[in-house]
């Protein structure tokens, strides 16, 4: 089969929109159009379904989505042995990450010594990192570790703990500590319910028998640290990012009873091929959070 038309089946099932679809791929959307009909005639069956303005894929194309997945992960992997081959002159390297502050010294050592590897970097939740990984749009997360998952491999790097961030202002600024109960009855904001920061606070909540209702919730972290820094409320953020941060307008609260945690590490698929660009980069990482002996918790 003409891996061109799976390409072309790819990118019609990412945008589920064949204008969208045919603009990513630099061609015409009557000529993409064609060669999905092409793609159909021999597989003998319908991949896109539409009702109304909206594509939807079919059962077939569930099926013919997984295993092309599957093959592009395979080229993929195939190149990377070829690029380990010629030495780390060139190749790309596709990382998910839940805070890009975790890897801002890391990118930029990496980028200095290797300036023709093609480094993408996305922020964004555990959950979306992990499909991305299986998905093959991704080839290294450092994200909250998941639940074992016999699909992916492990690496540990720190253990991360929510603070409570106000402003310098703020009737709390003194105090050393805050206990959840406490917390909770305080006008503060909060990423979504889809982060997994979200999640580790409302977790914490529930095994205390308590109400997590944020006041505010905001999608990214600088938006909640400036509700914080300007007063508006309190702000719950990883002490990760807070340690990031150099700013006097603060103050950092160590949340208590229980303390919200969870373990951060580099997570990779057992089936991917180790090439040496990602073992330098996975080296690189694991030593920023060694030599730097982060303690994140205040």
């Amino acid at each position: 089969m003409d891996y061109r038309l799976l390409a072309y089946f790819l990118a019609v099932c990412e945008e589920l929109h064949f204008t969208k679809a045919a603009e990513k791929l630099g061609i015409s959307q009557p000529t993409l159009s064609q060669q999905i009909r092409v793609l159909e005639q021999r597989i003998g069956s319908p991949l896109f379904q539409r009702i109304g303005k909206k594509v939807y894929v079919t059962e077939a194309g569930e099926i013919l989505l997984k295993h092309s997945r599957n093959i592009f992960h395979e080229l993929d992997q195939a190149q990377a042995a070829f690029n380990e081959i010629q030495g780390m002159q060139r190749g790309r390297l596709r990382v998910g990450c839940s805070g890009n502050h975790l890897l801002t010294a890391t990118i930029m050592a990496f980028h200095a010594e290797y300036p023709k590897i093609e480094l993408s970097v996305a922020e964004l939740a555990t959950e979306e990192t992990i499909e991305g990984l299986l998905n093959n749009q991704l080839d290294l997360g450092v994200v909250f570790l998941p639940e074992e998952n016999e699909q992916l491999v492990q690496i540990p790097l720190y253990n991360e703990k929510l603070l409570l961030v106000v402003s310098k202002d703020h009737p709390l600024s003194g105090a050393k500590s805050i206990q959840l109960e406490d917390l909770v009855q305080l006008p503060v904001a909060m990423l979504p319910k889809k982060f997994y920061v979200r999640y580790m606070i409302e977790a914490c909540c529930e095994q205390a028998d308590l109400l997590c209702k944020p006041v505010l919730e905001l999608s990214t972290l600088e938006s909640l640290l400036q509700m914080a820094k300007n007063n508006v409320c309190g702000a719950v953020l990883p002490g990760s990012y807070v340690a990031s941060i150099q700013s006097s307008e603060i103050r950092c609260i160590p949340i208590m009873n229980p303390v919200p945690q969870k373990d951060v590490g580099i997570v990779y698929r057992k089936d991917m091929f180790l090439c040496q660009t990602t073992k330098t980069f996975m080296k690189q990482v694991t030593q920023q959070f060694l030599s730097e002996s982060k303690d994140f918790s205040a």
